[in-house]
């Protein structure tokens, strides 16, 4: 058939998709992939790489890359039409994936080939994409008994349709709630540009006074600022009990997602026991770093105990700070945002507001793309492209090459919140760098936020925690940008253990903090003047303000998650929340309402690819910071961070090789030793007289 998402030799034509066309295209691919299969596993073709693998790896782009845009679109714009064609396909697009991988007959060409004299004339590169197969392959079922294989695809195909509806249950219950406020006494502490953004909600729903909703721009300066004490405990509690039995308090009891919790876990489970493993845990790990689920829970427990003084202290000022300061004798959840701002104004003489002013989108833009140009020697240039939104823009990454500029890759940046915008921050692969009859493909990333957007004609402006994610996410990006590898299935991102893929992006973060970057990418959004030295050095203070209970709530989801995938009998009537008070009673250092439900909106681990791999944040962290730490060593007396060759080792050794070799190894190969806990210690002053 004929239809813009089967067109792949160009980049998406977002401008031409239509949701009506989803299905036909996607079962064309599906078709078209099952006859591939069919040939490969014929007698005539040989175990080889060109005759066997390098086929199934065309074939198999073409869906991944139609079905990756139809995904996308679900996460970026879900509106019904998108949202039935996703969800329409879903279960044909899981079960086909399934069969692929319970294909014995795949299997065992693919077994044949590591046994083979090829196997040893191949590339590592490409013997490790064997090694992967062969895992992977085992991990999907395919050395189940021909009995169980049926059951074992309807799991994989129930869970992706649970996972797509928690999100769509999150999202719906995130949108369905407003909190209208026509009395202008309630605003009182409210940055003016939160109140003109809630002015511009409230008259874009036809209402007077202004609308706060629970999306993250509207929510987070609320919960920071309203010295309303009533305005923050509601809106707290909307999204504290978001797709919970709460929500037939909405008149949609559809959207708790409770019971879709309690199957989700009973089917990793019923998975991990199918595939001759203890829980789902223990599946989880094996492509991962961490070696099982009783290192990463010493591992978390040790980093526990390290933080547990510093985050008990940081509760203990609060708390005093909140009486003396404020009034408030007892300090509950929802005061616990606008209590930290005030002990932070009042410590460091500062506010994440008056930093805000500092940081216009186009000139934190402007700053973040010089860092990449310094570090890797790349020039980032505005592109053209179709777009899924009027919003979104298109960037090119080239480097001077003999004859020229060289393109090395593209990227979307879609930076804004909107209703039909899953929450949270991300970065996808459009297309990935592989090497074909034609040249080298490059590679094109989607990068996703949920910043506030422009209001009153005045440009978008940032805290700095919004730019740290954005310097986050375009670690990812780089990640999967900057490779040099040509194999598809290892280029990039692809192949690299879930555990260590956050270290470029963690990595990445770091550059917030050196006062050059900062220089060069700030002017106040009034009157242009770059941020001053003097704010900068509060902000340098204040940059481990609560470090140990930040820590602490990290360590409690990724308990929480590895918990129950692993050693918790799981009880579907008592749901999860006993497993989560348990995990709280031993690392919180604050314990939020009985009625908090903040399991039932954790798409990381229930509509996301973080199940029992929660703790990779704290365990990539480690090498993050292990890796900056390489930076600084090299930096001179008074000098920038930016060391051209330190960056140059950067780009060769991590971000180049993508997931051709084992995340260790990469490591190793920069840093020349083990990873060290130390720079991470010190990075979030968590060492005494820090």
């Amino acid at each position: 058939m004929t239809s813009p998402l089967l067109d792949l030799q160009t980049l998406p034509r977002f401008d031409a998709i239509t949701p009506e066309e989803v299905g036909p295209a996607i079962r064309s691919l599906l078709d078209e992939g099952r006859a591939r299969i069919a040939r490969q596993t014929q007698d005539d073709v040989p175990a080889t790489w060109d005759a066997f693998v390098a086929p199934l790896i065309d074939t198999g782009e073409r869906l991944s890359r139609a079905w990756g845009i139809v995904s996308h679109l679900h996460g970026v714009l879900d509106v019904p039409p998108w949202r039935e064609a996703y969800n329409a396909i879903l279960p044909e697009v899981t079960r086909y994936y399934s069969e692929l991988g319970q294909n014995l007959a795949l299997f065992a060409r693919y077994k044949a080939l590591r046994d083979s004299a090829d196997y040893a004339s191949l590339s590592p590169v490409r013997q490790r994409i064997v090694d992967n197969e062969i895992r992977d392959f085992r991990l999907s079922g395919a050395e189940l008994p021909e009995a169980q294989k049926p059951r074992f695809q309807a799991i994989q195909e129930e869970l992706a349709a649970l996972g797509a509806k928690f999100s769509e249950n999150v999202l719906d219950a995130t949108n369905a709630y407003t909190e209208h406020v026509t009395d202008e006494a309630v605003l009182a502490g409210l940055p003016a540009d939160a109140v003109a953004a809630a002015r511009a909600e409230a008259d874009a729903a036809g209402k007077p006074g202004w609308l706060f909703t629970l999306r993250m721009p509207s929510y987070l300066p609320v919960m920071q600022y309203a010295e309303n004490r009533a305005l923050r405990a509601r809106l707290y509690r909307a999204s504290a009990t978001r797709a919970s039995e709460f929500s037939a308090e909405q008149g949609h009891p559809e959207w708790d997602n409770a019971p879709v919790i309690a199957r989700i876990v009973a089917l990793r489970q019923e998975l991990a026991a199918m595939l001759g493993y203890a829980n789902y845990a223990e599946v989880s790990l094996v492509p991962k770093m961490a070696e099982s689920p009783a290192q990463v829970i010493a591992f978390l427990r040790e980093l526990g105990a390290k933080a547990r003084p510093f985050a008990e202290r940081d509760m203990a000022e609060l708390r005093e700070f909140a009486a003396t300061a404020l009034g408030l004798a007892t300090l509950e959840a929802w005061d616990i945002g606008f209590a930290s701002e005030k002990l932070r104004q009042a410590r460091y003489s500062y506010s994440d507001q008056e930093v805000k002013q500092y940081f216009p989108e186009p000139r934190v833009l402007a700053g973040l793309f010089g860092v990449v140009e310094r570090l890797y020697g790349v020039r980032i240039r505005e592109d053209e492209a179709p777009a899924w939104d009027a919003d979104v823009r298109f960037f090119r990454i080239e480097r001077e090459g003999a004859a020229g500029a060289e393109l090395i890759g593209q990227f979307y940046l879609d930076l804004h919140a909107r209703a039909t915008k899953r929450g949270g921050a991300w970065m996808d692969s459009a297309v990935s760098r592989r090497q074909t009859a034609h040249g080298v493909q490059t590679p094109v990333a989607y990068l996703v936020c949920n910043f506030p957007g422009p209001v009153g004609g005045k440009p978008a402006t940032f805290t700095h925690d919004d730019v740290q994610t954005l310097f986050h996410e375009a670690g990812h990006g780089l990640h999967h940008l900057l490779t040099r590898i040509d194999e598809l299935w290892v280029s990039g991102i692809s192949g690299v253990e879930w555990d260590a893929v956050e270290l470029p992006s963690q990595f990445m973060e770091n550059f917030c903090w050196e006062w050059d970057v900062i220089a060069s990418m700030s002017a106040h959004v009034e009157t242009g003047e770059p941020l001053p030295r003097a704010l900068f050095d509060k902000m340098l203070a204040a940059r481990n303000f609560q470090s140990g209970m930040q820590t602490m709530r990290q360590l409690e989801f990724a308990l929480f998650d590895l918990r129950l995938h692993g050693d918790w009998p799981f009880d579907a009537t008592a749901g999860v929340q006993p497993l989560l008070d348990e995990v709280r009673r031993e690392v919180a250092v604050n314990i939020p309402p009985a009625w908090n439900r903040f399991a039932n909106s954790f798409s990381h681990i229930f509509a996301g690819g973080y199940a029992a791999g929660y703790y990779s944040y704290k365990w990539a962290e480690v090498l993050s910071a292990d890796a900056f730490a390489a930076f600084e060593e090299s930096r001179p007396a008074g000098g920038s961070v930016f060391d051209s060759g330190t960056g140059a080792r950067f780009l060769a050794e991590i971000l180049s090789v993508g997931g051709s070799r084992p995340a260790l190894e990469s490591f190793r190969a920069f840093r020349g030793r083990e990873p060290q806990v130390d720079a991470l210690l010190r990075h979030s002053g968590m060492v005494e007289n820090a």
